[in-house]
C-alpha cells in the first residue's frame, strides 16, 4: 500500500471512530433523559448531595430546603436525611414530598430563635382555635401527598424555649406563642406521619389545621420540656386516623378542637399532665376511640368543653384502661363564666362568649368497657424537670356530665364501666347542692359532691353494668342525678361509706328506671330523693339489704315520687 493510501485509510478509520463515539454519546444522553423522565416522582434526594453537613454544629437549613425544593420541582420523591445530626431552623415541605429520616439520623431543631420564622400563610385571627401561633420547625401549607417518616428522630430542643425564671426571656429568645411546633400543617390533603420519634418540642408536637385525610401511625411523642407541650393537636381536621402511637406529654395528648369529623384513634398509649382526648369549640362529629391505655393522666382523660355555638355528636369511647388518672370523663356545655372586674387575668376558659350563638349541644356519646383507677393524689409527672401543681378541684373529681345555660345534653350512655376512686371526700363536699351554673374546666366546679358520677340537666341517660368503688373512705354519694330527665340504670353496683348520707342522690329528677341495683357495702340509705320536681322513679329488683333503709325523701320530695317492686332490703 502506498503512503497516500495508508494515510487515507487511517483518516477514514479515525472519522469512523469519532462518528461512533458521538453516536454513543447521543444515545447515552437520550437514555439518561428517558431515565429521568421515567423516574420523576420516584427519585431519592440525599440532603448531603445538596450541601448538608450533618455534624450537629453546622446550620443545614438552606441545604435541606434546597433539597426539598429540588424534589418538589421534579414532581416529588423522597428527601433523605441520612445518619447524622442535622441542625436546622424552619423548613417547608411541599406537595408529593416524603421526608425520610433514617435510623441513626436526627433532625435537630436549632436552639436559636433567629433560625425560625412565622408562617404568614397561616392566619392567627378569625377563629379562636387558630390563636396559638404559627411558628414551626417543619411546616406545610396547601400541599398534597406529604409524608414525614422515620425511623429516625426529630428533636425540637424545647427546653431552649422555656424561661427558667418567670419574666425573663428563654435561652432561644423565643417564647410564648412564637415557639415552634415540630410539625405544623395547614389546609393540606393526604398527610402521613409514621414510624418516627418526635421529642422535646418547644410547643405542640403535631398541629394539623383544616386538613383532610390525615394519618398518624407508629409515632412516639415525648414532649415534657415546656408548657403547652401537646402531643397531637387537630383543628377542624377531617378523615383522620391515629393508630399504634405512644404519646407522653405535659398538655393535651390528643386534642380535637373545632369541627373535627370522621376520626378514629386506636391501639395507642397516652400519658399527660392535662387531658388526653379534649374537645372544644366547633361542630365535632363521628369520632371513635378504642383500645387505648391512658396512664398517669393528671387532668382529664376524656374532656368536652362546649360553649354556645358548639356541638359534639355521634362519638364512641370503648375498650379503654384508665390507670392512675384524675377527672376520668368530663362533659361540660353551656356559657362560661364572664370575667369579674378586679379578678385579675381572664383564663382562656372564662372568656365571655360571642353574642347570638345558639346553645351548645352534646348528643349520642357512648362510653363502654372502661376500667381503671382514679386518684385523689396526683403526683409529679415522670421524666420532666417542670414542677406540677394541682387545684383542689382536680383531686376530688368524678365522671361529670354538666349541662347549663339552656344547652342540650342527651343520649349519653355508660356501659360496662368499672372504676375505683381514691376516696377521701368529706361531709362538706357531699353537702354541696348548688354547684355554680357554669361550663368550664372540671376543676372550676370545685370538689365534686359525688365520688363516681355527677350528672346535671341531662336527658336520656343510660347506665348499664356500672361498678363504682373507693380505695379509702368517702362520704360522698356514688351517684348524683341533678335535674335529670329520662334515665335508665341497670345493674349498678355501688360502694358507700357507712357514715355517708346515701349511696345515690336524685335532685329534681324524673322518669328514672333502676333495675337490679346492688350495694357493695353497708350504708344508711341507698337512694335519697330530693326536690318537689322529682317524680316517676321506679326501682325494680336488686339487693339493697346492706342499706339501713332503702329510700329517703328530703327537701320537698315525697314518697309518691318513687315506686319499688321486688327489691330485697331490710324490713
Amino acid at each position: 500500500m502506498t503512503r497516500r493510501k495508508t494515510l487515507a485509510a487511517l483518516a477514514a478509520s479515525a472519522g469512523f471512530s469519532l462518528l461512533g463515539t458521538r453516536t454513543l454519546d447521543a444515545q447515552a444522553a437520550g437514555n439518561e433523559e428517558e431515565v429521568n423522565r421515567t423516574n420523576r416522582g420516584a427519585r431519592l434526594y440525599n440532603v448531603r448531595d445538596y450541601g448538608a453537613k450533618g455534624d450537629g454544629a453546622t446550620l443545614d437549613t438552606a441545604a435541606i430546603q434546597k433539597t426539598v425544593d429540588a424534589c418538589a420541582n421534579e414532581d416529588g420523591g423522597t428527601v433523605l436525611i441520612p445518619a447524622g445530626t442535622f441542625l436546622t431552623g424552619t423548613i417547608e415541605l411541599k406537595s408529593n414530598v416524603t421526608l425520610r429520616i433514617v435510623a441513626g439520623a436526627t433532625l435537630l431543631g436549632s436552639g436559636r430563635g433567629s433560625d425560625y420564622h412565622a408562617v404568614d400563610a397561616i392566619p392567627l385571627s378569625g377563629d379562636s382555635t387558630l390563636e396559638d401561633g404559627n411558628w414551626a420547625l417543619i411546616f406545610a401549607v396547601n400541599a398534597k401527598n406529604v409524608t414525614v417518616e422515620g425511623p429516625g428522630t426529630i428533636d425540637g430542643q424545647g427546653a431552649q424555649f422555656h424561661s427558667p425564671v418567670r419574666g425573663t426571656p428563654p435561652p432561644s429568645g423565643l417564647g410564648g406563642r412564637r415557639r415552634p411546633y415540630h410539625l405544623l400543617v395547614y389546609r393540606c390533603e393526604n398527610l402521613r406521619v409514621r414510624d418516627i420519634d418526635l421529642v422535646n418540642s418547644a410547643y405542640h408536637s403535631v398541629r394539623v389545621i383544616q386538613s383532610k385525610r390525615v394519618h398518624m401511625e407508629g409515632i412516639s411523642i415525648h414532649n415534657r420540656v415546656n408548657g403547652n407541650n401537646d402531643g397531637f393537636h387537630f383543628i377542624s381536621a377531617e378523615y383522620v386516623t391515629v393508630s399504634n402511637c405512644i404519646v407522653q406529654s405535659l398538655d393535651d395528648a390528643c386534642a380535637l378542637f373545632g369541627s373535627c369529623r370522621n376520626v378514629t384513634v386506636t391501639n395507642s398509649y397516652f400519658s399527660t399532665r392535662w387531658s388526653v382526648f379534649r374537645f372544644g369549640g366547633g361542630k365535632a362529629a363521628n369520632i371513635a376511640v378504642s383500645n387505648c391505655v391512658l396512664h398517669q393522666v393528671y387532668g382529664c382523660p376524656i374532656k368536652f368543653h362546649g360553649a354556645p355555638g358548639s356541638s359534639f355528636e355521634n362519638m364512641s369511647f370503648s375498650n379503654l384502661v384508665l390507670d392512675d388518672v384524675t377527672g376520668p370523663i368530663h362533659i361540660s356545655v353551656g356559657p362560661r363564666t364572664p370575667r369579674k372586674p378586679g379578678s385579675g387575668p381572664t383564663p382562656v376558659d372564662a372568656l365571655p362568649q360571642e353574642p347570638d350563638q345558639p346553645p351548645a349541644v352534646v348528643r349520642n356519646i357512648s362510653f363502654s368497657n372502661i376500667h381503671g383507677t382514679v386518684t385523689t393524689n396526683p403526683g409529679q409527672m415522670e421524666e420532666t424537670t417542670l414542677t406540677n401543681s394541682y387545684r383542689e378541684g382536680e383531686k376530688h373529681s368524678c365522671i361529670a356530665l354538666n349541662c347549663v345555660g339552656g344547652a342540650t345534653m342527651e343520649r349519653i350512655s355508660l356501659e360496662n364501666i368499672h372504676l375505683v376512686f381514691g376516696g377521701g371526700g368529706t361531709a362538706e363536699d357531699a353537702a354541696r347542692r348548688d354547684l355554680p351554673e357554669i361550663a368550664g374546666e372540671y376543676f372550676m366546679l370545685g370538689p365534686m359532691p359525688a365520688y363516681g358520677l355527677y350528672a346535671r340537666h341531662a336527658h336520656a341517660l343510660t347506665l348499664s353494668n356500672v361498678r363504682l368503688e373507693t380505695a379509702t373512705p368517702d362520704l360522698r354519694p356514688a351517684v348524683i342525678l341533678d335535674h335529670v330527665h329520662d334515665a335508665s340504670i341497670d345493674g349498678l353496683a355501688a360502694q358507700a361509706d357507712a357514715n355517708a348520707e346515701s349511696a345515690l342522690r336524685f335532685i329534681d329528677t324524673r322518669d328514672v328506671l333502676i333495675t337490679a341495683p346492688r350495694l357493695l357495702s353497708p350504708a344508711k340509705t341507698f337512694l335519697q330523693v330530693e326536690g318537689s320536681e322529682s317524680n316517676d322513679i321506679l326501682v325494680q329488683g336488686g339487693d339493697l339489704r346492706r342499706a339501713t333503709k332503702p329510700f329517703a325523701f328530703a327537701n320537698g320530695a315525697t314518697q309518691n315520687a318513687l315506686q319499688a317492686e321486688g327489691v330485697r332490703g331490710r324490713s
